[in-house]
């Protein structure tokens, strides 16, 4: 809980830094590129985790990965690793994601779904989402087949659970309390 705090405002103060810069659509694809990055290679996320892992070792086998990126981004990276919280990257560069597109008045709306969505089931979705915050959104499909079945949606701080795992354990619960 501390650290997703600490990941909020390391990524408000970037985005403050970059609206000021007129710079945030750079570096929102920068922080695209880190999120993906360091979601695809375990190898880097072990790297930013390692308490054993100087921090020059950390700084420039970062700066190599994510060579051309922006200066606040570089900022970024030099904070991180000044105040040793390399391990809160990813999670600053999710959170500054989500305020980029708050900032831009859309949001990505997070649907859980035990089978990938189809085209007709995403249109769906975000005719709801639309309707429902009165802004548009980008689709997150994460594909979670512990559910079951239907789906959870979630937006923001809002979430809808509608999965079949959901409504089973509404069930257990109500007969053993009866």
């Amino acid at each position: 809980m501390a650290g997703e705090r600490a990941a909020i405002r390391y990524a408000k103060a970037v985005l403050s830094l970059a609206t000021d810069n007129n710079t945030t659509d750079v570096v929102n694809n920068d922080m695209e590129l880190i999120n993906n990055t360091v979601a695809q290679s375990k190898d880097l996320k072990d790297m930013l985790y390692s308490p054993v892992i100087s921090s020059s070792i950390k700084k420039s086998a970062l700066l190599e990965v994510f060579k051309g990126i922006n200066p606040a981004t570089v900022n970024l990276i030099d904070t991180l690793i000044t105040n040793k919280r390399t391990d809160l990257l990813p999670e600053v560069a999710s959170k500054f994601i989500t305020l980029y597109e708050q900032q831009k008045g859309s949001q990505i709306a997070t649907v859980t779904t035990a089978v990938p969505l189809t085209e007709a089931l995403e249109a769906k979705v975000l005719a709801k989402v639309k309707e429902l915050t009165g802004k548009d959104a980008a689709i997150k499909n994460i594909v979670d087949e512990s559910i079951l079945g239907g789906f959870i949606l979630r937006v923001g701080d809002t979430q809808y659970n509608a999965s079949i795992a959901n409504q089973l354990n509404k069930l257990k619960r109500e007969f053993t309390i009866n």
